[in-house]
């Protein structure tokens, strides 16, 4: 008995000459065999796509796992410190003179600002990570719209954007390999 990927639906029997398929049986003779044949090399066929698949997943979940990492560790804690120096009662100018975070100065001026905005984006970012670690195709959508915003902002953000860029574009280039990668029996998409 040869099965095909959990959920393919595609079971053959080859027992004692008799060649049985879901869609009924066909007696084992030379003009069978060559429709065995070509069932078998369907079932290689099968087995590619579903290890194409099978790598599409894994490079989904990948960068679901980076951008999930990057919305909670680097913007989702940026905005709980925000809110614990907001209910501590620091004001926004000794952390702007004892800490500098960002090159530019008008970032920099308005840190308890940014920090607000890192709070929006770790929300966006989680949301997209758990629609794509879900497998949802509006979870690919809003991950591929967060780093490519990500990407045009960090220059703006360094040096802090550096580590933004890093885990953006390497997510970015993940989903897109699986994405657009390869076809459904695991060759190389062309552009021609």
């Amino acid at each position: 008995m040869v099965r095909s990927g959990r959920g393919q639906g595609l079971v053959i029997q080859i027992h004692l000459g008799i060649l049985d398929n879901r869609s009924g049986a066909y007696p084992c003779n030379y003009g069978a065999m060559s429709g065995a044949n070509s069932l078998l090399s369907g079932i290689v066929n099968d087995q590619h796509s579903v290890k194409a698949l099978q790598t599409r997943r894994r490079q989904y979940r990948w960068a679901g796992t980076l951008l999930l990492a990057q919305g909670i560790l680097m913007e989702g804690l940026v905005f709980v410190g925000l809110i614990v120096l907001l209910a501590i009662g620091v004001p926004q100018e000794v952390i702007s003179e004892r800490a500098d975070v960002f090159a530019l100065p008008y970032l920099q001026e308005n840190l308890y600002l940014m920090m607000a905005m890192s709070g929006i984006f770790a929300a966006l970012r989680i949301l997209g990570a758990i629609g794509l670690l879900r497998n949802r195709l509006w979870g690919l959508g809003l991950s591929l719209i967060n780093c490519v915003v990500t990407l045009t902002l960090m220059i703006f953000l360094l040096p802090a954007g550096i580590a933004d860029g890093v885990l953006s574009g390497t997510a970015l280039v993940l989903m897109l390999f699986a994405r657009l990668g390869r076809d459904a029996e695991g060759q190389p998409r062309l552009l021609t």
